[in-house]
C-alpha cells in the first residue's frame, strides 16, 4: 500500500477545521522535530575560518566528510580534522538531539528529566551534561561596559566530588556551625550590564583572605567594567 506524500497530508490539514487544542498539539509536534542537518549547519557556521586544531595552521583543504561534518586536511601537519576536533563535543553522537538537550540545560532540568524529554539513556544524558556545561562556561564576555549592576551572595562551601574533604561530610546541604558569614561560606558575585552580558565568579577562594571578600569582589568587578 502506497503511503501518503507530504503534499497530500498538507492538503488534508488545510481542508480540516482544527481546534485550538489540535493546533497546540500540532505546533508542539513540529517543534519537537529535530534533524541532524540543522545542528550540523550551526556547527559548521560557528567553526568557519577556524585554523587547524593540531598546529594552528590556517592553510587547509577539503577532504571528504565524516559523521555528517566536512573534514579538512591541514597543509602544515597533514592531519585531518573537522569542526568538532579538540572540542568538548568531539566524538559525541545523535547530533539531532543536541539542540533539544541544550534547551533542557538552559532550563536547568535534571539529568533524568532531560534524558526523558530528549529520549536518550540516562548515561548519555549524564555524559552530555558534563560536555555541554563546560563549553558554555567558557563563552564569557571579556569585559562589561556602560551601566553595570553587581551583587554578592553567600552559600555554604561545597566540596562535592572532592576526594580530600577538609571537613566532615554534610547531608542535604546542612547548616553552618556559626551564625552569620564566616569561613564556611563562599562568596558568589554576579555582575550584569544593560546589554545583557553577565559575569559570575568566586572572587576569593582563599579562606585565609575570606574576610576581605566583599572589598575584593567589588574591586574586581570595577576593574572588569573599566
Amino acid at each position: 500500500m502506497r503511503g501518503l506524500s507530504f503534499e497530500e497530508v498538507f492538503a488534508m490539514l488545510v481542508a480540516m477545521q482544527l481546534s485550538g487544542a489540535d493546533l497546540v498539539r500540532l505546533r508542539a509536534w513540529i517543534a519537537s522535530i529535530a534533524h541532524p542537518a540543522e545542528c550540523i549547519a550551526l556547527i559548521e557556521q560557528a567553526a568557519a575560518g577556524r585554523p587547524c586544531p593540531h598546529c594552528a595552521c590556517a592553510r587547509k583543504h577539503r577532504c571528504g566528510q565524516a559523521s555528517g561534518l566536512q573534514r579538512f586536511r591541514c597543509l602544515g601537519c597533514r592531519r585531518s580534522h573537522n569542526a568538532l576536533t579538540a572540542t568538548p563535543l568531539a566524538r559525541l553522537r545523535k547530533k539531532e538531539c543536541w539542540l533539544p538537550y541544550l534547551q533542557c540545560v538552559l532550563e536547568s532540568r535534571t539529568v533524568r528529566d532531560a534524558a526523558r524529554i530528549v529520549n536518550v539513556a540516562g548515561t548519555t544524558s549524564f555524559r552530555w551534561r558534563h560536555r555541554f556545561v563546560p563549553g558554555a562556561m567558557r563563552e564569557r564576555p571579556a569585559m562589561l561596559g556602560a551601566i553595570v549592576e553587581a551583587d554578592e551572595t553567600y552559600r555554604l562551601e561545597s566540596q562535592k566530588g572532592s576526594r580530600k574533604l577538609t571537613r566532615r561530610a554534610r547531608r542535604r546541604g546542612g547548616v553552618a556551625k556559626r551564625r552569620g558569614i564566616n569561613s564556611e561560606h563562599d562568596c558568589l558575585l554576579v555582575a550584569r550590564d544593560r546589554n545583557g552580558q553577565t559575569l559570575d565568579f568566586i572572587p576569593d577562594a582563599d579562606k585565609s583572605r575570606r574576610r576581605n571578600c566583599i572589598v575584593a569582589s567589588r574591586r574586581y568587578w570595577l576593574q572588569m567594567c573599566c
